[in-house]
């Protein structure tokens, strides 16, 4: 045997204490997790610009219409269509733009508020946090067995979003624009609107009530197919249903601006 293989023969000395291991901070979001959230943010954005552009191009095609059509029924005077669809118009798509942005301006600071009270309560109670959120994981339908240690990964991963997301439905990166709903629903009712305003306006007074009855058809019909394709719904539903309470409204204005005109005559 030679002398290395020997073993030592004086006192070993004690083992070194392992250093405790220190707690890692969250992982910093990746490239393609920055791409995921900017991605969900652009989408959520669109869809509420979608939202507040079918809403306002429908009303704007059945208010415009319904006031135009209302007052063609009390006088033929091509003056007063003009002055009332122009300010049917105006009016109806500023009250538009700026209900959408109040709208959506108190949901926006809802949401915001309620990321803040969930960063206070992660900061000042985080047991009870974690409590509340394994009990929300275990309502969405994760088994008992392995609840808390999926609620351990998502707080380790980004605590906030997870409670955010999982407690509360709010996603602190896809909160609304207001502007861009606002101004969404501003060029959409304008657009919707001028559609029955000019039918009504080229064509002559027997005429006027079937031209726009026409137009506002064709107009809900295709607003109709567009919202279904881009929300991949049924078509043919949405459109049926947004044609029959157009024409519905347009139908009673006319007999109320029709009896208004025989009365005042």
């Amino acid at each position: 045997m030679s002398l290395v293989d020997l073993p030592p023969t004086g006192p070993t000395a004690p083992p070194r204490p392992t250093a405790a291991p220190t707690p890692s901070s969250p992982p910093a979001p990746s490239a393609a997790g920055r791409e995921h959230a900017e991605e969900r943010t652009s989408r959520s954005d669109r869809i509420n610009q979608l939202r507040a552009g079918v809403l306002g191009a429908n009303d704007g095609i059945v208010s415009v219409a319904g006031l135009a059509v209302g007052v063609a029924g009390a006088t033929t005077d091509i003056q007063w269509l003009l002055v009332a669809g122009l300010a049917a118009l105006i009016a109806g798509a500023l009250s538009m733009a700026m209900g959408e942005y109040v709208s959506v301006s108190t949901q926006r600071d809802t949401d915001r508020a309620l990321i803040e009270r969930t960063r206070r309560g992660l900061a000042e109670d985080p047991a009870g946090e974690h409590d509340r959120l394994v009990e929300a994981l275990g309502e969405s339908g994760i088994p008992g067995d392995v609840v808390g240690e999926v609620a351990d990964s998502l707080e380790r991963h980004d605590a906030l979003t997870a409670h955010t997301r999982f407690r509360h439905g709010v996603e602190q990166d896809s909160v609304v624009s207001p502007l861009s709903a606002a101004l969404a629903s501003l060029l959409a009712f304008t657009l919707g609107g001028i559609i029955p305003l000019a039918a009504i306006l080229a064509s002559p007074p027997v005429w006027r009530l079937p031209a726009t009855l026409v137009a506002v058809v064709v107009a809900l019909a295709l607003l109709g197919v567009v919202s279904a394709r881009l929300g991949q719904a049924d078509a043919r539903t949405a459109t049926i249903r947004t044609i029959i309470g157009g024409v519905l409204a347009l139908l009673v204005t006319y007999g109320i601006g029709a009896a208004l005109g025989v009365a005042i005559s």
